[in-house]
């Protein structure tokens, strides 16, 4: 006689959390590279404040922050291995703790020594540079692959909401607090950033364990990453897209918006409404990718990596502010489209033990490259004009990323088809 099975007994495993933003981990992550990123943009801002009080001056701020540059591309790379090889909380926690121990010695050199200040600015730069790649891999370990994308958004948001908010609030605590104050705070937020990320991962995850056999030097263990990026051909398209965008589309926009604001409309209005305009994109950006995932996602990108090209087409003919303020709205929105679906892309296709190397990789371009480019753009446009340059980053922006999806795999930021696992 045929009995009726047992049901299945109950998993004791709690079901995941409906939204990343329920995530006590993945909040305690958000309010760290918040920390960071807060510090990394509050740092030129208050150095510009101690020029106009007439502490530091324009040469001095120059070489303050090409050294923090340079500290920041000389440990992006060796915190991209660290990462790999190490947990990459410890990474996170030392890379921030040494940020934060630069904020005193440039409150000390301040007005004193700007040898002083030349060094704690590389000191902060490498903690800043240490600390990114193990940022992005701790998320992939903190954060279930469903809600990736959204926390991704997330921390974008914060990123982009402090750029908006972060000038009004600095200049409202410069007038109760001086200069080497304000550099202290800075260093409060490496601190918060040092700390906040909690010491748990995510069940499903786990740091990486470190490998019985002896492992290979700083530079092999760099060049396997790149190894590893190479595997992905969507990977290197993008990562040349992207350098054409920064290189050429950024700088142009960056040098030549002054000049145009200045010279053909007559009033700094126009440049700060572009400005703002931009940042209010990205955030609409990251708000509208934290919710839509295209059936071609990285097609999907591309085109909003293009979207770039119209900054620098509005700035071409003599047309109304309004036009060049909806451009960079624009544009904002088109770079988001573009970074968190890349984020969330490199997170699930990357192998895990060499995700922080691949994504220094991708922290290099962005950091390196754009200095180069705002540093040629300016002799170009004295050479060739302002109406040859822009038109010839603008039609860079528009094509290499077009380019760029005619790389395989570019369509879905796959090896394989369209995954389910970020939807």
């Amino acid at each position: 006689m045929a009995t009726t099975p047992a049901p299945a007994a109950a998993t004791s495993t709690p079901p995941p959390p409906r939204s990343v933003l329920r995530d006590t981990a993945f909040l305690r992550l958000w309010a760290g590279t918040t920390a960071s990123g807060l510090a990394t943009w509050a740092l030129p801002f208050t150095l510009g404040l101690a020029v106009l009080h007439r502490d530091l001056g324009a040469a001095g701020l120059g070489l303050v922050l090409a050294a923090r540059t340079a500290g920041f591309l000389a440990a992006v790379a060796v915190g991209g291995v660290l990462a790999d090889r190490h947990s990459r909380r410890a990474v996170v926690l030392w890379s921030a703790l040494a940020a934060a121990a630069a904020a005193p010695l440039l409150a000390a050199g301040l007005g004193r020594s700007l040898v002083l200040m030349t060094a704690a600015a590389a000191l902060a730069g490498a903690g800043q540079g240490a600390c990114r790649p193990a940022f992005q891999a701790l998320t992939a370990e903190t954060v279930a692959p469903e809600h990736r994308q959204q926390a991704n958004a997330a921390a974008t948001m914060a990123v982009r909401g402090s750029t908006l908010a972060g000038p009004a609030l600095t200049a409202l605590l410069a007038t109760l607090l001086d200069t080497q104050a304000l550099l202290l705070g800075i260093g409060l937020l490496w601190l918060i950033a040092a700390l906040a990320p909690a010491r748990r991962t995510s069940p499903t995850t786990a740091e990486p364990v470190a490998a019985v056999a002896p492992r290979a030097g700083f530079r092999a263990e760099f060049v396997e990453g790149i190894r590893e990026a190479r595997r992905h051909p969507w990977f290197l398209a993008g990562l040349a897209a992207l350098a054409a965008v920064i290189t050429l589309g950024y700088s142009a926009t960056s040098v030549a918006l002054p000049l145009i604001s200045r010279d053909r409309y007559g009033t700094a209005w126009v440049l700060a409404a572009a400005m703002t305009a931009y940042t209010v994109g990205a955030l609409a950006g990251a708000l509208l990718i934290s919710r839509w995932r295209p059936r071609s996602q990285g097609w999907a990108a591309f085109a909003g990596l293009a979207a770039y090209g119209v900054a620098p087409l509005s700035l071409l003919l003599p047309a109304h502010p309004a036009v060049v303020v909806a451009a960079y709205a624009v544009a904002g929105i088109g770079i988001e489209l573009f970074n968190v679906p890349w984020f969330t892309a490199t997170q699930r296709e990357v192998a895990p033990d060499k995700l922080a190397r691949v994504s220094s990789l991708d922290f290099l371009v962005s950091y390196g490259l754009a200095p180069v480019g705002l540093a040629l753009i300016a002799p170009a446009i004295d050479a060739f004009g302002t109406t040859a340059v822009l038109a010839g980053c603008a039609a860079a922006c528009l094509l290499v990323p077009a380019a760029a999806a005619l790389v395989p795999t570019t369509r879905h930021f796959a090896r394989s088809g369209p995954t389910t696992s970020d939807r």
